[in-house]
């Protein structure tokens, strides 16, 4: 006999959901629905049935609680024509491409300079798209010709200087038209020097490959990061001037990638809702955590999110069915009303909470954010990482959107990542897998106002393994995913490198309307030749720790010295007991860079290359 498929369909009015089966192609008309093996009915790429069954679960355990039905009130809308590409050119700091009254223009210039080919690309897509839908509006507009955007000459470079990286990394990738197929070396290493999207177009240009299957738990790929000299860079090691920059550059290499990969990715408007201005449920994050801080300065997470999490793991996450088995609806309410009026005045009775309950609560908070947790302008991003042919690609659109995210949003999904980790590590007494985990928090996190409405029960069914998916994806390799690429950090070298010349050709002019340009020049001169060497004067760095009694010390330069060294030999000579290492960083500031929190396998002597004016300076770090 023909086996039979399964699809699970859910009636969102009623909650209810059901198992049916439905015939595989070329199944007989007369096939018994007894013991047959299961089988997907499509080639999508899903999670197994009963993890599917447990999603509906939760689906029809948030609408009896109640909640569910104030999510069909306001609708997700799609940017118009044009408007999309204007709201994009913006955020990425290009506003001068449409608006010459724009008041970044050379900051503009700057940033253009550092692109690659296929950021080159995107942001001339968006330019072209925006001007021919002011052409056909009959709009006066001052958009200039993508051609004058990038002159053949400069794009000449760009390829010059890109291709033969890009033909590198590939051999040594494995990714190639010539390489050797199907090395594991080459699909589970993830290289950060090269652009993503100029990966994908080598991939696309040359190795072609089925889109795999699902995988369980432990068949995910263990990828990993080659190991860089010069350090690894995470979200929160740089300034905020620089951020600004990675952020803007993130947004139009994200873009690339998904032109690269030929999906389009059509952005959502904001949403226009009515927010509560105090409390804990349905409230803004940036109003929760301007509350916080208020009592605890320096709150990146709710206290109340904390709060839940840290009580959830006192009960024990040996509990089977954490996360997954939900409190009494009617409990849970009231202890919900309870929070908001005891939860500050810190008289609310922890000790009596249930830990299903407090597993509700925390699934209720989620959901009542009146801005999804994701934020709406990249929630089509999100869902859309999936049509990315490559387990590969996907991590990496991942670890581009995740640094796109709002601080406070990026800083929340991190604790609540941590937390799911937590979890599933207690997987063989709580029998919460991470595919589990996935499941039950997918409609949590991705149920926001507008998601549900409008859309087929089959459109639903491929929602549901889609955002289960990401959610799995998003658990299993979030220590990578707050990792700022090396070369999103050279774009924001070169970057400031171009801001610093137009601020020497600037100097130069004044000097030259005061008619002192040649002594001035000279001096000037004189003083980048020793820039240039301060790093590291007669085989010594000098290193500044302004904020501890050993304000500063020579350090000897070899080249095995690491970071970690530097912060070895300062606690050898620093005479305060209260100094810890843990709450120790060196930072490069300086010369192309604002400021660098060092990793500590940092290699001094690489950095230097890399940033010959820098200055090294030791200071205490809040975790």
């Amino acid at each position: 006999m023909n086996p039979m498929s399964h699809v699970i369909l859910v009636f969102r009015k009623t909650g209810q959901y059901n198992v049916q089966r439905c015939k595989a192609a070329g199944a007989a008309p007369g096939s018994s629905s007894g013991k047959t093996p299961y089988q997907r009915c499509s080639s999508q790429d899903s999670l197994d049935e009963q993890a599917m069954v447990d999603y509906f679960k939760e689906v029809e355990i948030i609408q009896r609680s109640g909640d569910a039905e104030t999510q069909e009130e306001v609708q997700l809308k799609v940017a118009d024509e044009g408007e999309q590409e204007e709201a994009w050119l913006m955020e990425a700091g290009l506003a001068t491409l449409f608006d010459e009254s724009a008041s970044d223009g050379e900051d503009s210039i700057a940033l253009l300079s550092t692109l690659t080919r296929t950021q080159a690309a995107a942001v001339e897509r968006r330019v072209e798209t925006l001007k021919q839908t002011l052409r056909k509006r009959n709009k006066p507009y001052s958009v200039p010709d993508v051609r004058e955007i990038f002159k053949p000459a400069s794009q000449s470079k760009v390829r010059a200087h890109i291709r033969p990286r890009i033909s590198a990394v590939s051999s040594c990738n494995g990714a190639g038209p010539d390489a050797p197929r199907g090395g594991a070396d080459a699909e589970t290493d993830i290289n950060l020097e090269v652009s993503f999207s100029e990966q994908a177009l080598t991939y696309k240009e040359g190795l072609k490959v089925t889109q795999p299957q699902n995988e369980a738990d432990d068949r995910l790929p263990d990828f990993r990061v080659s190991q860089d000299k010069t350090g690894q860079t995470r979200v929160g090691d740089l300034s905020a001037e620089d951020m600004k920059k990675v952020r803007r550059l993130v947004l139009i290499e994200m873009s690339a990638l998904f032109d690269t990969c030929g999906i389009e990715v059509k952005a959502h408007k904001a949403l226009k809702v009515k927010v509560r201005e105090s409390g804990l449920f349905g409230v803004s994050l940036s109003t929760l955590l301007e509350q916080d801080q208020r009592r605890i300065p320096g709150t990146k997470v709710p206290l109340i999110l904390q709060h839940l999490m840290s009580h959830i793991e006192e009960q024990g996450l040996d509990t089977e069915g954490v996360l997954r088995i939900p409190g009494a609806a009617t409990r849970v309410k009231a202890v919900c009303h309870e929070l908001e009026h005891k939860f500050y005045e810190g008289v609310f009775p922890w000790q009596s909470l249930k830990q299903h309950d407090a597993a509700s609560l925390l699934k209720l908070f989620i959901r009542e954010l009146p801005y999804p947790l994701l934020t709406v302008e990249y929630f089509s991003a999100f869902i859309s990482v999936l049509k990315l042919p490559t387990k590969k690609q996907q991590l990496q659109a991942l670890n581009l959107l995740v640094l796109l995210l709002p601080e406070p949003n990026r800083d929340t999904l991190k604790a609540l990542l941590e937390f799911f980790q937590r979890v599933t590590d207690h997987k063989d007494r709580n029998k919460m897998t991470l595919n589990n985990v996935a499941v039950v928090m997918a409609p949590n996190i991705f149920m926001c106002k507008g998601f549900r409405s409008k859309i087929s029960e089959q459109q639903e069914f491929a929602m549901a393994t889609g955002t289960a998916n990401i959610v799995r994806l998003l658990v299993r390799y979030q220590n990578l995913l707050w990792t700022i690429p090396k070369f999103v950090l050279n774009q924001v070298r070169k970057h400031n490198m171009e801001n610093q010349r137009k601020m020497h050709r600037d100097r130069a002019v004044k000097k030259l309307l005061k008619k002192m340009a040649y002594d001035r020049e000279r001096a000037s001169d004189k003083q980048e030749k020793n820039t240039e060497v301060r790093g590291a004067e007669g085989g010594f760095i000098r290193v500044q720790a302004p904020q501890f009694s050993k304000v500063s010390m020579a350090v000897q330069l070899t080249e095995d010295l690491k970071a970690s060294d530097v912060l070895t030999h300062f606690l050898s000579q620093e005479r305060s007991p209260s100094v810890k290492r843990e709450d120790l960083c060196l930072y490069e500031m300086g010369g192309n860079i604002k400021e660098r929190c060092l990793d500590e396998e940092t290699y001094i002597t690489a950095l230097l290359e890399l940033n010959p004016s820098a200055e090294w300076v030791i200071k205490s770090v809040q975790h």
